[in-house]
């Protein structure tokens, strides 16, 4: 651990403040645009070999003095406004390089950052507003005609910033206001229990809960992450999902304990990932199951050559978000053997990712979701939700740890069916123990019941994506006079090979008679921008009304 990092902290702006203190010339965050060299019609080896390019928006860098100063003037224009303890700053941005400081700009103010879904339309946009009784909105150019054309339903907001050129005349520039406060740190004290943001669940379940989460579960993750991945000074982390979400940021947040670097890649091709890996000299990854598929596609088919590219600093790779297929990550370990491998298991209601972890250590266990985190407890309850089941039974997971949220924020009922007596997390997705680790089964509302059978999605889709021919699969419930359900498989396709029903459902013999798809169906897999395949969605398509309305009303909270 590096310097003053062993140290404890009350809110997680110490943490920026400290590394500003001690690292104050070195690089925080890099921000990389593949799509601007695109656009320009210039490859990113020419940007790379042309020094003083002018391609200015390909390509920025922060520092952690620039990073904390930028945090200080926002919290200081906040407070200017007055803004203070308990209000509510909604940010709309897509990632980049100012997210970051306007998300800590609001904590130092001793506000709430409420994160968005960039993928929310207008509709949700102004439902999650209100739903957080946020008091200000910071929006990005991909967003104008949405807040625009909900402008009206947010007259409630006491501040509409616009961060961008050509501010909208409904708006108020962020770059022009921020210019003219003071960079010095708030007079703002924050203590462990304080609140400190407002996520909201995945909305793969209709509309989205309001997470409530404080700072102590903030500070707690990123000595999780630290924990389980042993980040130092010299790692450099690549982030490339989504930032309003916890998974994204709670695992920076361990090299971000240490002062590390992260860089900011906006864009998932498998060619835009290798080269940033390559020209960053990134050491920490996190995929998603798809752009993990997507890159070891790409090296099959030829389209990219690993040797290429200078990846030899390169030591972890480790997915979240959903299920990691085992076959994925043999077919990884093949490509890249020097890799430490993770999975990791969290809710946004547990400040995201590492509530349960593999290890890098039992990668023999691949299949497993692993065992508690750091600082975490966990047990697999049955139908009461309360007493632990035996060991190979199937349950409900339950979480107990310093990350569990607050509350669902002005929905006690949400918040009394999920938290527990004794400080207990009900996640609603069904796990088994075998030796020790965590087997996730899969989520309560996906079980399919055939015929007085439960049937376990996951297990299905494991078996399914080991066809070399599958690039991605969803098995869901399909309505039947006779069994109730019947699973249904839809399937994706690799692209350049030929798969049919017939050949699929051959392929499927090798699943017990009572696991095998009743029914195939040959289209997209959808997924969120978390990887999450969007199984209400389908449902939806192919399900019928009848168990859409059976689906919706058996739903959970979501991971």
């Amino acid at each position: 651990m590096s310097g003053e990092a062993t140290e404890k902290f009350d809110n997680i702006t110490q943490i920026l403040e400290r590394n500003a203190r001690l690292w104050p010339d070195d690089v925080a965050l890099v921000e990389i645009n593949p799509q601007e060299l695109e656009a320009r019609h210039t490859t990113w080896r020419e940007y790379s070999l042309v020094e003083g390019s002018p391609i200015e928006a390909f390509r920025s860098e922060m520092t952690w003095a620039q990073f904390d100063e930028k945090a200080n003037r926002f919290a200081n224009l906040l407070l200017a406004r007055g803004f203070g303890r308990g209000d509510k700053v909604a940010i709309l941005l897509m990632n980049c390089i100012e997210w970051l400081p306007i998300y800590f700009g609001v904590l130092k103010a001793g506000c709430m950052a409420v994160p968005l879904n960039f993928r929310y339309t207008a509709d949700e946009i102004a439902y999650c507003i209100d739903l957080a009784e946020a008091d200000a909105l910071v929006f990005g150019p991909e967003f104008t005609g949405r807040v625009e054309s909900i402008v009206d339903r947010l007259a409630g907001l006491k501040m509409l910033l616009y961060a961008g050129e050509d501010c909208p005349s409904f708006a108020e520039r962020y770059s022009s206001l921020v210019s003219y406060t003071s960079s010095r740190a708030p007079d703002v004290r924050m203590a462990p229990e304080d609140d400190a943001a407002i996520y909201f669940s995945s909305g793969t379940t209709g509309f989205p809960k309001a997470i409530v989460l404080r700072h102590l579960s903030l500070v707690h993750s990123c000595l999780v992450e630290r924990a389980h991945h042993g980040q130092k000074k010299d790692d450099v982390f690549l982030c490339i999902p989504p930032l309003y979400h916890t998974g994204a940021k709670m695992h920076w947040f361990g090299s971000f304990i240490e002062g590390g670097k992260a860089v900011l890649l906006k864009g998932v091709k498998p060619e835009w990932i290798l080269r940033a890996v390559s020209e960053e000299k990134c050491t920490i990854v996190w995929l998603l199951v798809p752009w993990a598929q997507d890159i070891l596609d790409a090296i099959e088919r030829g389209d990219v050559d690993p040797s290429e590219y200078s990846l030899s600093q390169w030591r972890l790779m480790h997915i979240g978000a959903q299920p990691v297929p085992p076959a994925l990550v043999k077919r990884w370990k093949k490509v890249f053997p020097r890799h430490d491998y993770d999975t990791n298991y969290g809710l946004s209601e547990s400040t995201g990712p590492g509530a349960v972890h593999l290890g890098v250590e039992n990668i023999d266990k691949v299949g497993a979701i692993g065992v508690a985190g750091f600082g975490w407890e966990t047990k697999i309850v049955g139908a009461d939700k309360k007493t632990p089941v035996a060991p190979g039974e199937v349950g409900e997971l339950a979480l107990r740890g310093p990350g569990v949220m607050k509350e669902y924020y002005r929905n006690p009922e949400a918040t009394a069916a999920t938290l527990k007596e004794g400080g207990w997390l009900l996640t609603g997705d069904m796990a088994e123990e075998r030796d020790g680790f965590i087997y996730l089964v899969d989520r309560a509302k996906d079980v399919i019941i055939t015929g007085g059978e439960n049937l376990y999605p996951v297990q299905i889709e494991d078996f399914i994506r080991t066809n070399h021919k599958v690039r991605d699969v969803a098995v869901i419930g399909l309505p039947d006079e006779r069994l109730g359900e019947i699973a249904a498989a839809v399937v994706s396709v690799k692209d350049g090979e030929r798969l049919d029903e017939e050949e699929l459902s051959r392929f499927c013999l090798g699943l017990p008679r009572y696991k095998r798809p009743r029914k195939f169906i040959f289209a997209d897999v959808p997924r969120n921008p978390t990887g999450k395949i969007e199984k209400p969605r389908l449902r939806a398509l192919y399900g019928g009304d009848a168990l859409v309305a059976r689906q919706n009303g058996i739903e959970g909270n979501n991971v």
